[in-house]
């Protein structure tokens, strides 16, 4: 066994034992969510291919909803709008959890998944403004597309390859894709809100100031909560900023302890475990799917079509930026931070494990979805070709990954086998004792 130096800390190291068993529960209803998710992708490509696409198109348009309220939307519209604000509010509830009351209030900690997540950000924007110079002028309106992490559908493809990965390994691509989460709903709020009606904006900081009030004085009552949070969605969607922005807002507004300042973590789980628990199985199996099924359905029209929709410049930018973008970014950005705070990886781990989870990482399905769909209008001719770039994008990422991976399985399965080693049966894995 080596030793690390004094001075040095360790990069990707193993967590605390709750955290790690509180991280094991999320990633076995997230892989869940994730076959739901392909599951809902493969139907809705499936049936937009079939002879009965002209149905799929129809329901994707029908209209439903309140019209005095300005609410008669399409299901499409309802699934981006309405059910990926669920979406949000579990990985906003998730984040502030994780830097409050998990290991990532440690800046040690947080550092390497944070920067991280900002160079998966960054690179794979660059490179597609790069390879969309010649192209028209809309077409740049798309350089958010590659910049997301779809978790679920990549912890669903750890669930057939990766099933001994390290549990480190799992919690920093966990905590990547999280703040991505974060970043990608400040860059919808920021750069996709065309017409922004103050009134409505204002008017949903009422409810939203209640909410918090209520949830501050560990109020758990649905029949208050519910209403507000929907009011709360419904002026912010009317004001023009993408409606998904206000479940990340009132998330931030759950208390994480259950006393705050009352003793730290130790003061036990918050109102904000409580909704977690409560909304992951709804966000992971019903919101994300449904949003997968009415909107991954294009019609590609045979290899010709394939062909032409992968010849356009946006659809090159997208594809070239998940499948070698987001692994760059990712890298350098941990590189860096390892560089300058001279930080060793942990025993047993070596940098193509990062390059690994770097490359998984390029599976954007969700929010990549969605951003396509503001940056060049749902149905249209570009919003098609981001579709089937997402879509081949995300494959080709996860097809890399699964070698890359596999060839250190046997390392992975040698390592999981110290972290769930429990000699005095306590119920605690020894390597946490040890370490404690």
């Amino acid at each position: 066994m080596t030793e690390t130096p004094p001075g040095t800390s360790r990069l990707l190291g193993l967590g605390s034992w709750p955290e790690a068993r509180r991280i094991a529960g999320i990633l076995r209803e997230e892989t869940v969510g994730g076959a739901l998710l392909l599951a809902g992708a493969m139907a809705a490509m499936i049936w937009a291919n079939s002879p009965w696409s002209g149905t799929y198109e129809a329901l994707r348009a029908f209209r439903i909803g309140p019209a005095a309220l300005h609410l008669d939307l399409s299901l499409a519209s309802w699934a981006a709008d309405g059910l990926l604000a669920i979406f949000f509010f579990v990985a906003g509830l998730e984040l502030k959890r994780e830097f409050v009351a998990g290991d990532l209030r440690q800046v040690r900690r947080a550092a390497v998944p944070v920067a991280a997540a900002l160079g998966g950000v960054i690179v794979p924007a660059v490179l597609y403004l790069l390879f969309t110079l010649d192209a028209d002028a809309g077409a740049a309106k798309g350089w958010a597309i590659p910049t997301a992490t779809d978790i679920a559908f990549a912890l669903a493809v750890l669930a057939v390859i990766g099933r001994y990965l390290p549990t480190a390994l799992r919690t920093f691509l966990l905590t990547l894709a999280v703040v991505d989460d974060l970043v990608a709903i400040i860059i919808i709020a920021v750069f996709y809100t065309e017409h922004l009606s103050v009134l409505p904006l204002l008017g949903a900081l009422v409810p939203l100031a209640i909410f918090a009030l209520l949830v501050q004085r560990r109020v758990r009552s649905w029949w208050l909560l519910l209403p507000l949070a929907a009011v709360t969605w419904a002026l912010m969607h009317a004001s023009g900023v993408h409606a998904t922005v206000a479940g990340v807002l009132l998330a931030f507004t759950v208390p994480v302890l259950r006393s705050e300042g009352a003793g730290g973590p130790e003061a036990g789980p918050g109102l904000a475990e409580h909704f977690e628990h409560r909304l992951r199985p709804l966000s992971a199996g019903v919101a994300v799917p449904v949003f997968a099924f009415m909107s991954a359905g294009v019609a590609i029209g045979g290899l010709s079509g394939l062909a032409d929709a992968l010849s356009d410049p946006v659809a090159v930018g997208v594809v070239v930026g998940l499948v070698v973008g987001k692994p760059i970014g990712i890298m350098l950005a941990t590189w860096l931070v390892a560089r300058f705070t001279h930080a060793r990886l942990d025993e047993g781990l070596a940098w193509v494990d990062v390059a690994g989870l770097a490359v998984l990482a390029g599976i954007g399905f969700t929010v990549s979805l969605l951003i396509g769909e503001l940056a060049f209008g749902l149905g249209s001719e570009r919003d098609a070709y981001v579709k089937v770039a997402v879509l081949s994008g995300s494959l080709i990422a996860a097809l890399a990954a699964t070698v890359i991976l596999r060839l250190r399985n046997r390392v992975y399965r040698r390592i999981h086998e110290a972290e769930t080693a429990d000699l005095d049966h306590d119920g605690i894995p020894d390597v946490y004792q040890e370490r404690s």
